[in-house]
């Protein structure tokens, strides 16, 4: 326990609050979670927020067990989710959509607002990946600043869409697809060479 909070670094706990604050993506995510009010869906901030920082906390937690379990060590699986990061990118970069979603669709705040929107495969895989590099106490850091900012940009999201219209969430879209981009290439390069080291 001590060592978790010795481990503790400003630097670390910021650059995984970019990371995440990038892969989640909430703000180019509030033209969906509009779209979904409009259709007259019922959206609970509180109840999102609590239920996506509840389900990447677990698999934070959760996830070596699992890797484990499949016989799969860290560094193999930062490498897939810097393949899965580098996706997510050019989806952003190059406006195309590369992952669907086929599930069902009767409760707005769970499905698709918490699954997959907020708490989805990319996020899983950044997660993990970040443990590779990362202190645990700093990526939870920069998960819970992720959680309270989720809840800020739900709670005034139709607020923050007219701020900033379309034209500055797309601008904000392309800036963080670039982030992600050279974060996956980073997570890719630095845990190859930690496979063959």
């Amino acid at each position: 326990m001590v060592d978790f909070f010795t481990s503790f670094n400003a630097m670390q706990a910021f650059s995984a609050f970019i990371i995440l604050f990038a892969i989640i993506d909430v703000l180019g995510s509030l033209p969906i979670i509009v779209t979904l009010q409009e259709k007259g869906k019922t959206v609970r901030p509180l109840k999102a927020t609590l239920l996506s920082g509840a389900i990447l906390l677990a698999f934070f937690y959760a996830g070596d067990l699992i890797l484990k379990l499949f016989h799969v060590d860290i560094e193999s699986f930062a490498v897939a989710g810097a393949f899965l990061i580098f996706l997510i990118a050019l989806e952003m970069l190059l406006d195309i959509e590369i992952f669907k979603f086929n599930g069902p669709s009767a409760d707005a705040t769970l499905v698709p607002l918490v699954f997959p929107l907020l708490a989805g495969a990319g996020t899983f895989t950044t997660l993990i990946a970040l443990k590779a590099e990362y202190a645990d106490i700093n990526i939870i850091l920069g998960l819970l600043l992720n959680i309270v900012w989720i809840f800020v940009v739900l709670k005034l999201s139709n607020r923050i869409q007219k701020i900033f219209g379309p034209a500055g969430i797309y601008i904000m879209r392309k800036f963080f697809g670039i982030i992600l981009l050279a974060t996956g290439i980073r997570l890719f390069t630095a845990n190859l060479s930690s496979m063959f080291g």
